[in-house]
């Protein structure tokens, strides 16, 4: 029995904190910087983002698509990219550990 709070998306659902984290980790994984990120990618991606406490800002005029950029210290992270071009890094892992929900 998984143990845990469950994660609850638009998109999907995962039995606990742990779970969530492997699955977006290994989506992370499948892309290189630079790269867009897959449409069926994107809506669990779209999904995550509404539980960001800063979602409001993050969105901006809205989602165009998601890209994966480099980070700190040789890691990489998911980026959201505005319909007017701009746009913003976010942890996955925040998106995960918050509790508000779409």
């Amino acid at each position: 029995m998984s143990r845990g709070k469950p994660v609850v998306l638009d998109t999907r659902w995962f039995a606990n904190q742990k779970e969530a984290t492997v699955y977006f980790r290994e989506m992370l994984r499948r892309y290189r910087p630079k790269q867009r990120v897959s449409d069926q990618d994107a809506a669990d991606l779209a999904a995550l983002l509404k539980r960001h406490s800063e979602f409001e800002e993050k969105v901006g005029v809205g989602i165009d698509h998601f890209e994966v950029m480099r980070a700190d210290y040789g890691t990489q992270c998911f980026r959201v990219v505005r319909k007017d071009g701009t746009g913003a890094d976010f942890s996955y892992p925040h998106c995960i550990a918050a509790s508000r929900a779409g």
